[in-house]
C-alpha cells in the first residue's frame, strides 16, 4: 500500500447473543443506531418474533444447569464477567459515550460503576440464601426450613437510557440468583448490549444463561410477555402504556412481573440493594420431624 492511500474503516458489525451464538437476526432485517446528534454509528439487528422464542428456549435449555450450579460456582463467574469488561474497558466508554451523549469523562465513570456492579452481585450469589431464607419457628416436633430458588426464565427490558449500567443492573441480579435471562436491549441504544455479549461469551457463562436481542423493544417484548415459557419479566425498559399492554399479557399464566419505574428518576448510580435479586426468587419450604423416627418413618 502506497503512503498517499486512505485506509478503509473496518465497520463493526453487529449481531445478536442467544444460545451463546451470535447470529444475525432470523429476518436478516437491521435498523440504524444513531448517536445523540443523529449521526450513523452502527446497523443492529432488527429482532423478529422468532428471534425471541429462540431465545426463550436457549434461556429454558441452560436453566437447569445454571440454577443447578453452585452459588460459588455462580460468583465466580459473574467476577469473571467483570473482569473481561474491565479488559474492554476503553471500548465501552466509547460505545456509552457515543450511545447517551455523555463526554468522556462520564462515559468512564458509567462503565466503572457497571464493571463494580457485576462484582457487587457476584459476591452476593452466596449469601443471598442466608438473608431470604432460614429456620422458622413453628408449634410441634418439627423443623421448618425456608430456602430460595430461582423463579426460571427471566424476560427482561432494558433500560432505554442507561445503555449499560443499567443493563448490567437489571440483568447481573436475575443470573446470580440462577435464573436465565432474555434481554430486550435499549431500542436507540443496543450497541453497548450487543458488545456485552462478547464478553460474556468469553467469561465462562454458559451459552443461553443470557440471551440478548436488539431491535423494537414493543415488537420483540409482546411475544416474550405471552410466552407460556417466561416465567417472569421485567418491564424497567416499557414505557407506561407498554408496561399495562406486556402486563394483562404476561397475566395468562401467572408470570412474576416487575412493574418499572419512572425512568427519568431511576439513578442506576446508588446502591442497588437485595430488591432485584429477591424479585425473581421463589421460596422453598420444607418440614421435618425432630427426633427419632420408627421403622415406618412416622415420626414418634
Amino acid at each position: 500500500m502506497s503512503e498517499s492511500a486512505t485506509r478503509l474503516s473496518v465497520f463493526k458489525t453487529y449481531k445478536l447473543y442467544v444460545g451463546g451464538k451470535f447470529p444475525r437476526s432470523e429476518s436478516g432485517r437491521v435498523y440504524e443506531v444513531t448517536d445523540s446528534k443523529g449521526t450513523w454509528l452502527a446497523n443492529a439487528p432488527l429482532s423478529s418474533r422468532k428471534d425471541a422464542r429462540d431465545a426463550v428456549v436457549a434461556a429454558r435449555k441452560a436453566f437447569g444447569g445454571w440454577s443447578g450450579a453452585t452459588a460459588y460456582l455462580r460468583g465466580q463467574i459473574l467476577y469473571r464477567v467483570a473482569e473481561m469488561l474491565e479488559g474492554r474497558r476503553a471500548q465501552f466508554v466509547r460505545e456509552v459515550a457515543e450511545a447517551e451523549g455523555l463526554s468522556k469523562s462520564k462515559a468512564s465513570d458509567a462503565v466503572d460503576a457497571a464493571i463494580d456492579r457485576w462484582v457487587w452481585y457476584a459476591g452476593w450469589t452466596d449469601k443471598v440464601s442466608q438473608v431470604v431464607g432460614g429456620a422458622n419457628p413453628v408449634a410441634g416436633p418439627y423443623f421448618n426450613l425456608s430456602a430460595p430458588e430461582p423463579t426460571g426464565v427471566v424476560a427482561v427490558l432494558a433500560p432505554q437510557r442507561s445503555s449499560l449500567l443499567g443493563l448490567v443492573s437489571v440483568v447481573a441480579p436475575v443470573i446470580a440468583t440462577g435464573n436465565t435471562a432474555v434481554v430486550v436491549a435499549s431500542e436507540k441504544a443496543p450497541l453497548p448490549a450487543l458488545s456485552l455479549g462478547e464478553v460474556l461469551a468469553t467469561s465462562d457463562v454458559p451459552g443461553g444463561v443470557v440471551n440478548i436481542l436488539s431491535g423494537r423493544t414493543a415488537e420483540i417484548a409482546a411475544p416474550l410477555a405471552a410466552h407460556q415459557d417466561v416465567n417472569a419479566i421485567d418491564l424497567t425498559g416499557a414505557d407506561v402504556e407498554l408496561a399495562r399492554d406486556l402486563e394483562v399479557a404476561a397475566a395468562d399464566n401467572l408470570k412474576r412481573v416487575l412493574r418499572p419505574r419512572p425512568e427519568d428518576g431511576a439513578d442506576w448510580t446508588a446502591d442497588p440493594g437485595t430488591g432485584r435479586l429477591t424479585t425473581f426468587l421463589e421460596t422453598k419450604t420444607v418440614w421435618h420431624p425432630t427426633g427419632s423416627l420408627g421403622a415406618s418413618g412416622s415420626a414418634y
